[in-house]
């Protein structure tokens, strides 16, 4: 199993798959970091020897920010923008989508589990 960035990378996985497991790198960035080690994206993360190891090491650390450096950033932003006080700052303080997604129906990921509201009574003929 190889350990990058903090994170134990799956070793029966491809590597620009297995790489996806580290926040921060995606399918392309992985490809990218692959492309610079010289390592092909079809190597099986088993199958990396020491030198390729260091390699996609150093790729990472020295051009991305990842892990808890990103996490942390990217909680900055949002606190920047609930600091301020601007609509995107606002959303994100309400728990409603923040990119202008619609809200009548759908953005359950973001509200919660629905909350009933009561409708009203007929009044009763007499």
């Amino acid at each position: 199993m190889a350990r990058i960035a903090g994170i134990d990378i799956p070793k029966n996985k491809r590597g620009e798959v297995g790489l996806t497991y580290i926040y921060g790198i995606g399918r392309s960035t992985a490809r990218y970091i692959l492309d610079k080690a010289g390592v092909g994206y079809d190597k099986k993360v088993n199958e990396w020897n020491d030198d390729e190891q260091t390699a996609i090491r150093n790729a990472i650390s020295n051009e991305f920010k990842t892990e808890g450096a990103l996490r942390s950033e990217v909680q900055l932003n949002i606190k920047r923008l609930l600091d301020i006080a601007c609509y995107r700052g606002l959303r994100h303080r309400k728990g409603l989508p923040v990119r202008g997604q619609r809200t009548r129906t759908n953005s359950r990921t973001r509200k919660g589990k629905r909350k009933t509201v009561a409708g009203k009574k007929k009044a009763a003929k007499k």
